[in-house]
């Protein structure tokens, strides 16, 4: 499997493509919002020949969800998401206000309904949707087990875990669903997150303060 990262800069928020030998490839978490960013990964995709099968959101607060609608008027693909954050769509515009900007488009409801263990395939690759609420209710986890990674949203990251205090949050449920579901996993598990650098799941383990 072939991971690009790109990391877009309203939030500085990673973006994944992953695709395999097929061509068949995966976006996680379009957070595209300048027109410029959208064109550079329109133009990854193009030049790798790639034939995009699904738009994953790993949960709909805004720096995630930016770039979905112009997924769907260049590719046709409405994002698939957990319903338990769905809520959060219609609330992008306070979100953005918040923070001082207008949305740059408005956003566009689900394509499809994730549920936890869920199996998303294209090409020859499987995603195991995994639910790890906490950060937000519907937060979602892609792990791929033939390629030991998984994306991690705002959920783990390197050193840290995902804000608890937004709406729907729950710290304790964060602190438990990560232990039981995702630290249960192989240590080699590489972990690509929502922000910052990739990490490990071995190297969480022991070295994450939330954990030790």
């Amino acid at each position: 499997m072939k991971i690009k990262r790109f990391e877009f800069n309203m939030f500085p928020v990673n973006c994944y493509v992953i695709s395999d030998e097929t061509g068949e490839a995966a976006i996680i978490d379009a957070g595209c919002f300048f027109p410029e960013e959208q064109q550079m990964l329109k133009q990854y995709i193009t030049d790798n020949k790639l034939t995009v099968k699904h738009l994953l959101n790993t949960h709909l607060h805004l720096d995630h969800v930016f770039g979905n609608p112009f997924i769907l008027r260049e590719f046709g693909l409405k994002a698939e998401a957990c319903q338990l954050d769905e809520f959060l769509l219609a609330k992008l515009p306070d979100q953005c206000r918040m923070f001082g900007f207008s949305p740059n488009e408005a956003p566009v409801g689900l394509g499809h309904y994730i549920e936890d263990g869920e199996i998303i395939r294209f090409g020859h690759t499987e995603l195991q949707a995994i639910h790890v609420p906490g950060h937000s209710p519907g937060g979602m986890v892609y792990y791929c087990k033939t390629d030991a990674c998984l994306f991690s949203g705002d959920v783990l990251f390197q050193g840290s875990i995902g804000r608890a205090d937004l709406e729907g949050g729950d710290f304790n449920e964060l602190i438990e669903q990560i232990s039981c579901r995702l630290l249960t996993l192989p240590d080699e598990t590489l972990v690509y997150p929502g922000h910052g650098e990739p990490t490990s799941i071995g190297k969480e383990k022991m070295e994450n303060p939330f954990f030790k």
